[in-house]
């Protein structure tokens, strides 16, 4: 459907765990009106999960169940979706990636605040140390709607939503 032009596009905000997805999610939501898709809830409240994974302390989502969750919203355009992973997403749903990029320090602190710690704490950074997110997010759509941005303060996370905001309008007026 991204062939096809909506009459509003929809957004995808992927990033390893603590980069600030949904804190600019939320802002792109307050300022576009956009409807903001957090897979995380969305699996929890229709109970997509396949198991538990006992290392990371996290249940295991079923990525086909979420897909048909969200099906027809997607349809309708006006959407930022949220997530820590992309390549599952049918191609045709986005017409713009966000990849939240943060230096590897303040990732750490953030994640330890969020109580990470081991292996899940050390597999996150080492995501982002490998851009294992905008890898898979330039494997899985066209390189020319996937932009990485930085999310290393409250500076970046402004200048992003501005960012984004001027896509929006250049969209629109395209």
């Amino acid at each position: 459907m991204a062939n096809e032009k909506r009459a509003m596009p929809n957004i995808l905000v992927t990033g390893t765990p603590g980069v600030g997805k949904s804190t600019l999610c939320q802002q792109l939501q307050e300022r576009t009106g956009f409807e903001w898709l957090d897979v995380g809830n969305i699996a929890k409240e229709f109970e997509c999960f396949d198991g538990f994974d006992e290392v990371y302390g996290c249940p295991i989502l079923d990525e086909e169940r979420v897909l048909d969750e969200m099906e027809d919203k997607m349809a309708e355009g006006g959407k930022i979706v949220d997530y820590h992973s992309c390549d599952f997403f049918p191609e045709r749903w986005f017409d713009i990636v966000f990849v939240l990029r943060t230096d590897n320090t303040v990732l750490y602190d953030r994640l330890v605040q969020r109580g990470y710690s081991g292996k899940k704490l050390e597999d996150n950074i080492q995501c982002e140390i490998f851009q294992t997110i905008l890898d898979e997010a330039l494997g899985s759509y066209k390189e020319d709607i996937v932009h990485a941005l930085p999310s290393n303060s409250a500076d970046d996370m402004e200048n992003n939503v501005e960012k984004i905001l001027q896509w929006l309008e250049h969209w629109r007026n395209s």
